[in-house]
């Protein structure tokens, strides 16, 4: 005995839309997700950026050079691994980026310079820190240098 069951086109459209909306939300927050909680290049260029006026700062004193300016050019990220820091979410950044440093007689261009980061969004979602490890403790912990990225 072979039972035959017919669904009206109208009940098969809605349970398309239904699926199509669903999984258009679903995309949405997914993307929404992963956007506010991956460290854009952007904000990378900016810790970079940090970095490179705290060795210009280390440099201008020691050894009297007179940094004019620098340009990040090219970033490249080639891996975010994410991590937990003092019990934050936190994410190793690395990649290449090209550098121009201006002096004062000439521009020295370093192409395809490495990088290696550590970024830290805080409990409220909004802002990034860029974490520098110091030197280790008697107990070998790691201690954070944090920086506030604007």
């Amino acid at each position: 005995m072979n039972i035959t069951v017919f669904k009206s086109p109208i009940s098969i459209i809605t349970n398309y839309h239904r699926l199509a909306v669903m999984t258009f939300l679903l995309l949405l927050l997914t993307a929404c997700t992963t956007i506010a909680l991956l460290p854009t290049p952007d904000l990378v260029q900016r810790a970079i950026a940090i970095q490179l006026k705290q060795t210009k700062q280390d440099l201008s004193q020691k050894i009297d050079l007179d940094f004019q300016s620098f340009d990040i050019n090219h970033l490249s990220i080639s891996k975010q691994q994410p991590l937990t820091i003092e019990n934050l979410p936190a994410y190793r950044v690395l990649g290449t980026y090209d550098l121009t440093v201006q002096l004062p007689k000439r521009s020295l261009k370093q192409p395809q310079k490495p990088f290696e980061i550590y970024l830290q969004i805080q409990k409220e979602g909004k802002t990034w820190r860029l974490l520098v490890p110091e030197t280790t403790t008697k107990d070998h912990q790691q201690i954070w240098q944090s920086y506030l990225i604007l």
